[in-house]
Parts: C-alpha cells; structure tokens; sequence
C-alpha cells in the first residue's frame, strides 16, 4: 500500500479532535465578538440572584410569541419555547459558583479591626482566597419584608475587602510546615471590613463604624445579618489572556459559560419540533440539595406549566411521557488538561484547551460512583448531530479512574427518565478565584447547544 493510500486510510478510520483556531467553518472576528458579550455577562453576574435578574431582563426583550418564562425563588429560571412534538430539549446549567459566604451573625471586633466571621460554600483551595481583591454581593432582608439589595467591591470608586494572610516571617509553624488542607484553617479566613474606630475610648468603636455606617446607608441593623445571604466574591473584572487574547480570564465560569451559551442558544435558534427549555439551576456546588437545586421539583412544576401551555391534560401519565421523551443536555464544564499537572490525566480521553465542546458520558469517581452514564445510543445521536453542523467537539472524563472527580446534575435530571449527557467547554484552574476558558471552546459550545434545540 503507498503511503498515500496509508495516510487516507488513517484519515478515514482513525478519531482525532482538533484545535478550534484551526478550523475555518467560524470566523476568528466572529468568535471574538461573542466572547465580547460574555465576558459583561460574567462581569455583571456573579451571583445566582444576579444572574436569573439579567436573564430575565434579557428575556423580556428577545423573546419570540410563543415563549415563557418561569422563576423559582430568584435563583432558578427557566425559559420556554414551545414544540409540536412530545417531550423536550432541554438545556441546564447551575448558576452558583464556589465563593465565600457570610455567617449569620458576622460582624466582630479583634486587635481594633472590624472583621466578618465566613464560611465557604463549594469545592474551593482555601489559600486562592486570601490577599485578593474582593466584593460582597447578595441581600438583607429587613424584619418587615423590606429586601436590600448589596453590592460593594466593583464600581472603582468603591472600597475592597481582604481576607489577609500571615506574613512569610512568621509563618514556618503556623502554616508553612503543615499539609495545605490543615494549613489554612476555615474560621481564619474572616474578611477586614472596617479600622476606624467610631469614639474614641468606646468599646468596641470599630465594629461600631462599621455598624454606623451600614445603618447610614442601607437602614440595617446588625439583627438584619441574620436573615441576610451576602457572598464574598473576587472584585476582579474579565480579561482577555495571554498575547494573542484567545483565552478568557474569569471568575465564575464554572458554570455560568454554559448558562451564557445556553441563553444564547435559545434566542438564537431558527427552529424547534420540540419544546425547548433553557434551566438554570442553583446549590449544585453543595450537592444540589434545597428547593433551588437540581434536587427540588422545580423541573416538575415547568413540565407542569409546559403541558398546560400545550392545553394538554395533566396527570401522572401526560408528565411521564413528557419526559421519557426527552432529551437533556447537562451543560457543565470539564477540567482542561494542566501542561504543568498533566500526570493527573489520561491523555486520550482527557479534554484539552482550544479543542471544542466536551460531550461528558459519565462522572462521579472510582468505579463510575455517583455518576449519570449516558447510553450509546443518545451519544451517537448527539456525534450525528454536532458533526452535521461542523460543532468542534470532543470526548473527555474528569482525571484518571482513581485520581478524584466530580459530579453535576446530570444524575438527578436522569433520575426523570431523560435521557442526559453532560456537554460544557473544558476549563483551566476550575473552582479558582480566576478561571481560563477558550473563546473558541466557548463558541462551539453556543453552537452545540444551538443545533441541539434545533435538531
């Protein structure tokens, strides 16, 4: 055989994902621009609350005749568009990210510094945390009902806080000596808030300031902590990375890059048989669980609301079928191969930076524990289906059998009789204060979930 009929025979049987910036199906210009529109997203969303408020807004002026919306709490929503055909295309999303967040009864003085008591919310490196720049996000709610809304820490002209580490000098014993999961201790991670004191020889003036001037501005009351939800989160905007600027810098990507392009997706699609359904979900970084999670009924009440839009009956029945005749896509990340940790992966079925959209068949850890594995036959019809419309992806599990994992939601949506896959771009530094995504993964991904709806 000549070499030339070698390589084609290699060409047609062999499987190989490429590099994004390779193709030439999208234009770079084009992919850039939607990077544009993502990065304010990222920019103006760092919370869950926040997020479902600009995607409402969103919604109401791009939404086409037929189209819906339901909010769950002002942590969940889900937008509608409705299909002839039974069942649905649904994409889902979680709208938390690993963060910090305030205790209840926060506020205290030590050595004359004001500072709030913490504790951390999700799967995050307790050391990222400390000497960055951050903003506190979220509401106080006022005995009488009355909901603050607080942001503090992104205008420019507005104060920082800090969560200030020990000095490399003294540090040998305290910190530097011990394994990093025992070195940095939780309840030491309490943010500066304040270091003036309001009266002089007064008790406590410090935290007083601080109190005088929350009361000053928002009319709370240190009582009113206790029914707040206030989240530290870094106070450092996107950034394009690296020299070429193909690369987005970010916090809060994980997962808030698959709900921009799945929100994208939805307003953009030409067509649809099926219903199609955008979700975004809250809690999954602390197992889901709550009455905003994947977890809570909420998908139920929108298949409810669905088939009475379809002025179709509801029962037991008409809601089961409605569901084991759809299809889910689990729109999660994956972790991008390290260059400096690759040791951590194994190589041909890990997912790598720049190389498209990563379809997940499976998660959890060891022995496929606690995971959602999706059947052949679902993921050969997604391969059809990403390949006809020249969607770059690729296929990729999360580290080696035995070296960690992690889970999404995907379970619990199938645990509805959906057929479920996880499908995200793939992420470096997952979980950190500044995430790296691609700006081509990124596209592909918006693609994805597009042809998805319109399949």
């Amino acid at each position: 055989m000549t070499k030339k009929k070698t390589e084609e025979l290699k060409k047609k049987l062999s499987y190989e994902n490429k590099n994004g910036w390779n193709l030439t199906h999208t234009s770079k210009q084009k992919v850039f621009d939607f990077a544009e529109n993502y990065k304010e997203f990222l920019s103006e969303n760092k919370t869950e609350r926040e997020t479902v408020e600009s995607v409402l807004k969103e919604f109401k002026t791009r939404k086409k005749k037929q189209d819906f919306f339901i909010v769950n709490r002002g942590k969940n929503i889900a937008l509608v568009r409705l299909g002839k055909e039974n069942g649905m295309k649904l994409v889902a999303s979680h709208i938390d990210a690993p963060r910090i967040d305030i205790k209840q009864n926060p506020l205290f003085e030590e050595t004359e510094i004001a500072l709030f008591h913490t504790h951390y919310y999700g799967g995050i490196k307790k050391y990222q945390w400390f000497n960055i720049p951050l903003a506190v996000h979220g509401v106080i709610v006022k005995e009488n009902g009355e909901k603050i809304d607080i942001k503090v820490g992104e205008d420019d002209n507005d104060p920082i806080f800090v969560i200030p580490d020990l000095l490399p000098h003294l540090s040998h014993k305290a910190v530097d000596e011990k394994k990093v999961k025992e070195a940095f201790d939780a309840e030491k991670m309490n943010l500066i808030v304040g270091s003036m004191p309001f009266e002089k020889d007064e008790k406590e003036a410090v935290k007083l300031q601080v109190l005088s001037i929350l009361n000053e501005k928002y009319g709370i009351t240190e009582e009113d902590f206790i029914s707040a939800e206030l989240e530290i989160v870094p106070a450092i905007k996107p950034k394009d990375a690296g020299f070429d600027r193909g690369l987005i810098a970010a916090y809060g990507q994980d997962d808030r890059i698959c709900a921009f392009c799945s929100k994208e997706a939805f307003f953009d699609a030409k067509k649809n048989s099926k219903t199609v359904v955008v979700l975004m979900i809250d809690k999954e970084e602390i197992g889901s669980d709550g009455n905003t999670g994947a977890k809570s009924r909420f998908l139920m009440d929108v298949v409810i609301e669905i088939l009475k839009a379809k002025k179709e009956e509801v029962t037991l029945e008409s809601v089961g079928n409605f569901f084991r005749e759809s299809e889910v896509l689990s729109a999660d990340v994956n972790g991008a191969v390290n260059p400096m940790y690759k040791e951590v992966h194994e190589k041909d079925n890990a997912s790598y930076i720049n190389h498209g959209v990563v379809m997940t068949k499976f998660t959890g850890h060891g022995g496929k524990y606690m995971a959602n594995d999706a059947p052949a036959e679902f993921v050969a019809k997604l391969r059809k289906i990403f390949n006809d419309a020249k969607v770059n992806w690729q296929t990729g599990e999360l580290g080696k059998v035995d070296e960690g994992g992690g889970g999404t939601i995907a379970k619990y949506l199938a645990a509805w009789n959906m057929e479920v896959i996880d499908c995200g771009p793939a992420l470096l530094s997952m979980h950190s204060p500044y995430e790296l995504s691609s700006k081509t993964d990124l596209y592909e991904t918006y693609k994805a979930y597009k042809v998805f709806f319109e399949a």
